[in-house]
Order: structure tokens, then sequence, then C-alpha cells
């Protein structure tokens, strides 16, 4: 069901970089506008242009990196069957203050349980989630640390 699409939102972060052209910290690279985009997840509203033209949906997985599909374990990569979404059982059950695995143990549960209720219920917990500006750093990110794929140890559990 995964298929590529270019996703839009606000830009909240420059794209600084140091001597050696690594980007700094995200910390550094946001803005002051943009941490008020991002407390208030204003920067997810461009997405609703995807949402209209069928990239994606309100409810699902959240879209990831393309960067990322090569790292996924078999498990991980089941939140795939489904088209993602704008906001998720993830989203709604710590956001960036959990860890990758949590997250896409989430987004398989989802797969697997979806439905219009639960839909629903999830757009309820996002607009209360929003409201109270909950999980939007993950400890010293402000945005979730890069994902490096799981452990071999995870791996044989998961997958």
């Amino acid at each position: 069901m995964a298929s590529l699409f270019y996703m839009y939102k606000f830009r909240s972060m420059t794209d600084q970089r140091d001597d050696q052209g690594v980007l700094l910290p995200d910390s550094i690279r946001l803005t002051p506008f943009g941490q008020k985009l991002r407390k208030w997840s204003l920067d997810e509203l461009p997405q609703l242009w995807n949402v209209v033209r069928g990239d994606i949906s309100l409810v699902g997985p959240r879209p990831l990196l393309m960067d990322y599909l090569a790292l996924y374990t078999p498990e991980q990569a089941r939140r795939h069957l489904v088209k993602p979404g704008i906001t998720g059982w993830a989203q709604v059950n710590g956001r960036n203050a959990i860890s990758w695995e949590q997250k896409f143990k989430l987004d398989t549960w989802y797969v697997d349980h979806r439905n219009f209720r639960l839909d629903m219920k999830i757009l309820f917990l996002t607009f209360k989630k929003v409201v109270r500006s909950e999980g939007v750093a993950n400890g010293q990110h402000v945005t979730m640390p890069v994902f490096r794929g799981t452990t071999d140890q995870h791996r044989e559990i998961g997958g």
C-alpha cells in the first residue's frame, strides 16, 4: 500500500550545519516561530493538502523518511499495509516522547485494529494532545532522534 509522495509542512527549522557539513542539533536549528508552530502542531496544517490529494489519511501511522525503509524489521514494515496519516495511535500514546520501537508496536497494533470508532477516538485524543502540547519533544531532541534501525535482539523478537 505504501507509495512515495511529497509531504507538505511549514518549515520550522533552518538547515544550519557545522564546519564538516553535518546538521546542527534540532534545538539550535529550530526557529522561534518554528517553536510556536510545533507547540500547537500548526506545522502539520499543510498536510491537509496531502489528505485532499489522497496521499495520506487523517488517521494512520505517521509517514516517515524514505531513508528508513531499509531499516524496518518485517513486523515494523507492516505499518505500510494502511495509508499513512496526519495523526495516529502512536501519536496519541506518546508522540515524540516514546521510543521508535514503542512507536512501531503502536503503529502495527493500529493496522490490526483499525476501524471508524478507533479513528474517531484518535482524532479526539489528538485534539487533546495538541491543546495540552503533550509529547512534542523527545528528551533533549525537539523532534524524534534519527531512526537507525532496531537492534538484532529486537529484530528476532519483532520479526
